[in-house]
């Protein structure tokens, strides 16, 4: 779909797209394509849970499944991890898909969430971030030389008040992907949703994945054409739900080795919807939907927002 020279190149001081350079695709990989925030780690357990089809298996979503652009990691690792796989490899990346190579023989899974719920579960999980134990990963993996070109002005300063917070978020023009903003995300998910009819393109969304767990995993297994014998499915759905992810938080919450929250539990904050009622009254919820129009088409946002309304 897109050659290496058609690809976009999304870099910044978190991941860059153009690690996927040369990646050798097996027939049945699966790449799951995400924006921030959006049900990556929930949906990386799924896939673990249906392909591996025991809990006991799974000792940590990093490297099950690693995050090819992530620079906290030598890409020479990262490749060496997923080619010594002898499961079926699901990739993890935050790339939209314009930045990502393509392969007929590759599954493309996208998961959306409401982007105001985005908005606020990034809040939380800038806060709980170790930007030491970042930055100590980062200069072991890539250095730090480029940081002056990728944040020339230094780390943004937000502002205090939550609510100027998230309209800054919503009017930030940049679709680039990092840190996320509305424009990103509606960008992101446009990719996957112009190709939605392709049949190795999978879209899901979050608030299904949470609102019917049973279901929704049952419904990725045939997409993802894995099948599983019916005695199993209570220990794989359990295994998935959010408190027990949560408990098991130091093993399956991503970056872990590296030290990289201040909580590893607080990665697994809420896993609820609609957080941002509490931001928005009657004006706001206007001013929203304007926005929101101005970026995408009204049915790729009936997708994005799932059941929640946005206008």
């Amino acid at each position: 779909m897109t050659s290496a020279e058609q690809r976009v190149r999304y870099r910044n001081v978190v991941f860059d797209s153009g690690r996927w350079d040369g990646f050798r695709f097996r027939d049945d990989d699966i790449v799951l394509s995400t924006p921030p925030k959006s049900g990556t780690t929930l949906t990386q357990m799924i896939c673990a849970l249906l392909i591996l089809q025991d809990p006991a298996r799974i000792t940590s979503i990093d490297e099950f499944s690693p995050w090819l652009d992530m620079q906290t990691r030598p890409l020479d690792a990262v490749l060496a991890r997923l080619e010594s796989q002898s499961h079926r490899r699901v990739i993890k990346t935050h790339t939209p898909l314009d930045g990502l190579p393509w392969d007929d023989r590759v599954t493309y899974l996208c998961v959306a969430r409401d982007p105001r719920d985005v908005a606020l579960s990034w809040e939380h999980h800038v806060a709980n971030i170790d930007m030491d134990a970042f930055l100590a990963a980062r200069a072991r993996s890539v250095g730090l030389d480029d940081l002056p070109e990728l944040m020339p002005g230094g780390p943004p300063s937000p502002a205090a008040d939550p609510v100027e917070r998230f309209w800054a978020w919503v009017d930030e023009p940049n679709t680039g992907g990092h840190p996320p903003s509305l424009p990103s995300v509606l960008h992101h998910l446009a990719t996957f949703w112009a190709v939605r009819d392709r049949p190795n393109v999978v879209l899901a969304h979050f608030e299904d994945l949470t609102a019917d767990l049973p279901g929704q995993m049952r419904r990725l297994a045939r997409a993802l054409q894995i099948d599983v014998r019916e005695p199993r499915w209570p220990e794989l759905v359990a295994a998935a739900r959010f408190d027990a992810m949560k408990a098991r938080a130091d093993t399956l919450a991503p970056e872990v080795s590296n030290s990289t929250w201040k909580s590893n539990a607080e990665f697994f904050h809420r896993g609820t919807s609609g957080q941002w009622h509490e931001l928005l009254d009657e004006d706001g919820h206007r001013r929203y939907t304007a926005r929101a129009l101005e970026l995408a088409p009204p049915d790729l946002l009936d997708w994005a927002h799932g059941a929640s309304p946005w206008r």
